[in-house]
């Protein structure tokens, strides 16, 4: 006696599953350009390192004599992968079974998913499309009965926001609950003109007189501006690729440190036309991400949020093999002021370098905040002074580096205060409460007002606070650490970066990151 024939009832019923929501609807699927969850799976873990948890759950039809017929798969798959070799919990959304509605033990699934992540410290990608276990008005009518709302499972979606690496891929239309799991994330992706994400699709919203298609409701162009989703990707495959790079740069789960990889690049290299990047002529913009890019180690440097609140950049980096997150000025848009969106975008950014250990490097432009009515109508001081409270949290080591200007209570965000001030500077650096040229017409009112000529008399007023601008002014008072040479900046960094490596402590944040 043996215990085949059970056996082969197994792999029928894995076969089932494995049949997806049916040639029809996979070809369906096919034809919107968009590939099935399992062929999603495939690309992106380490080929055949995926083991699938609960593959045969779902529903099942049965003949009079109890005799199965059909196996209605779950509309979600999760299991156990690898990416680059370490083990990671993946679950995605199957959009050829019921559209990725309610149904068919999606919720449990999606509990054990975040539940194996959070309990044995994996990192976590989730592959959306649907509602993701989101409302059907179908289901109301098949069960009987309708529910009040409640977030199942979702202590488990907020601890791994504090405990492991939380990636979330939007791979096509994505609503409701999908939605709010998109955005409760460390790293979010949509890819252009395939995925839209919204509240409530086209359907619900035309009930209150608007209607849009699901471009125009929920399309990329409006999420990876408004700061919901981090970052737009071509399609699915550079989707896949960007979160195996996200990942490589951070530890499994809070309670181990990132890696350092076997450098690839000369820590002493010196860039000479470093010296000539920033212009002499304070009114002229000049461009962050090339400065960046001859800093830290060739081709390491891994954008986040690029089109989120611009006039900040973020993203990962290496040093010498170590990683590190990159905080930077942009000048070219709006000459590196922090707005609302990218106060916010400091906030979270720093919260997630906190979350996992990684030492931060900020290289800073920041004439301050934005200034006027639009301004204070977005109540810009108190989303600055948010990014201000993340920086002053902050215990990870920090590095500054003063390429241009630090003016005001934004500039003064270039490090916590009341810690050691491991930062340098530019000759190219310009500092104070607010910048000369700003100020002159209201700190010299009076003395303006009765000069012949008030143009000369600016002037020569500006002649005399320009001798005294001077970083080396500052320099002589011990205000400033170091004045360096630009081209000496990435041996000083990558210096930092090994001086800091050992001095990160794992374990878990004193706060969690909040979507």
């Amino acid at each position: 006696m043996t215990w085949q024939k059970e056996v082969d009832e197994l792999r029928q019923r894995e076969a089932m599953a494995q049949a997806m929501g049916g040639e029809e609807k996979i070809a369906r699927q096919h034809q919107a350009g968009r590939l099935t969850v399992r062929e999603r799976i495939q690309r992106l873990l380490d080929p055949g390192s995926f083991h699938e948890i609960g593959g045969i759950a779902g529903f099942g039809e049965y003949d009079d004599n109890g005799v199965l017929q059909k196996l209605w798969p779950s509309n979600l798959l999760f299991g156990r992968g690898r990416i680059a070799g370490r083990p990671v919990v993946v679950s995605g959304d199957d959009f050829t079974v019921r559209g990725g509605a309610a149904d068919a033990s999606i919720h449990d699934k999606q509990v054990a998913a975040e539940q194996l992540a959070n309990e044995y410290r994996l990192p976590i990608v989730r592959l959306v499309e649907g509602t993701g276990g989101g409302g059907s008005v179908k289901t109301i009518e098949s069960t009987g009965h309708t529910y009040l709302p409640s977030m199942i499972g979702w202590d488990y979606v907020v601890s791994n926001l504090a405990t492991v690496p939380v990636v979330s891929l939007g791979l096509g239309p994505v609503a409701g609950l999908g939605a709010a799991r998109m955005v409760s994330s460390h790293y979010s992706v949509m890819v252009k003109g395939q995925s839209q994400m919204f509240v409530a699709g086209p359907p619900v919203v035309a009930a209150v007189g608007e209607h849009l298609s699901k471009e125009e409701l929920g399309g990329s162009h409006i999420h990876t501006r408004n700061g919901a989703v981090d970052d737009e990707v071509a399609d699915e495959g550079e989707a896949f690729e960007r979160c195996r790079r996200f990942l490589s740069y951070l530890p499994s789960s809070v309670y181990d440190v990132p890696a350092r990889v076997t450098p690839g690049d000369d820590r002493t290299r010196r860039e000479d036309w470093l010296i000539s990047a920033v212009p002499r002529d304070r009114r002229r913009v000049y461009k962050m991400r090339p400065i960046i890019e001859a800093l830290v180690d060739a081709g390491s440097f891994f954008e986040i949020g690029r089109f989120n609140g611009p006039s900040v950049i973020t993203g990962f980096a290496r040093f010498d093999g170590w990683p590190v997150a990159i905080l930077a000025s942009d000048p070219f848009v709006l000459g590196g002021l922090w707005t609302t969106a990218s106060s916010d975008k400091v906030t979270r950014f720093v919260d997630l370098a906190q979350t996992f250990h990684l030492p931060v490097v900020h290289l800073v432009d920041n004439p301050g905040f934005l200034v006027g009515s639009k301004a204070e109508q977005e109540a810009t001081i108190r989303h600055g002074s948010r990014a201000l409270a993340a920086i002053y949290q902050a215990r990870v080591p920090w590095c500054a580096v003063i390429i241009r200007k630090a003016f005001g209570v934004a500039g003064s965000g270039h490090g916590n205060h009341a810690r050691y001030k491991y930062r340098y500077a530019w000759p190219s650096a310009d500092w104070g409460s607010l910048p000369i040229e700003g100020g002159v017409q209201a700190a010299y009112k009076a003395e303006l007002a009765e000069a012949a000529d008030p143009e000369a008399a600016r002037d020569e007023i500006m002649g005399r606070l320009d001798q005294v601008r001077s970083p080396f002014r500052t320099a002589e008072r011990f205000l400033v650490e170091e004045i360096i040479d630009p081209r000496d900046t990435r041996p000083l960094l990558c210096e930092f970066a090994n001086l800091a490596a050992p001095l990160r402590q794992t374990g878990p944040s004193a706060f969690g990151l909040r979507p």
